[in-house]
């Protein structure tokens, strides 16, 4: 009998909507996750919470996108804007990126990416998409260079008073 290699299903039907008030706790739940996934830290609740409800308030500050798998949220990612006057236009910067382990591999993350893009191209005033990943995530790196991203020669620095996150 030959050995069969497991291969994700392909028939995985992803269907990507913007976050409403109601998906504000499931969002928060994400984000506490990525931030332990990603960097070893904690974010604090009573400050989290109060920061997506924004988000979700007030489309200047930024826009969630939900993917849903059979009504389920399985991903999701949060756009916010820079105003580029080099380009005349505006960047859309991806963050808050986070697919449930159950559905990582299987499409999920391109499928946010890909209506992300579309949208921007749409809009006719948006020079590009960017984000920031984390150096020693090759995983998260390579996904993005296969969907065409590609890295700058800008360095991220930051001052950071906020206290919100604390090392894991």
């Amino acid at each position: 009998m030959a050995s069969r290699k497991k291969v994700p299903p392909a028939d995985l039907v992803v269907t990507v909507r913007k976050g409403l008030p109601s998906d504000a706790p499931l969002i928060a739940a994400f984000n506490q996750r990525l931030a332990e996934e990603s960097e070893g830290r904690r974010l604090d609740p009573d400050i989290i919470g109060p920061g997506v409800d924004a988000v979700l308030a007030d489309p200047n500050k930024g826009v969630y996108w939900l993917a849903e798998v059979d009504g389920a949220v399985a991903g999701q990612l949060m756009i916010t804007t820079e105003w580029s006057d080099w380009r005349n236009g505006w960047f859309w910067w991806i963050q808050s990126v986070f697919v449930a382990p159950a559905f990582r591999n299987r499409g999920v993350y391109r499928s946010l990416h890909t209506h992300v893009a579309r949208v921007a191209q749409a809009a006719g005033d948006v020079r590009g998409l960017r984000l920031y990943v984390e150096h020693h995530n090759e995983k998260a790196r390579a996904t993005y260079e296969r969907l065409g991203m590609t890295v700058t020669h800008y360095h991220l620095m930051e001052t950071d008073w906020s206290g919100a996150v604390a090392d894991a």
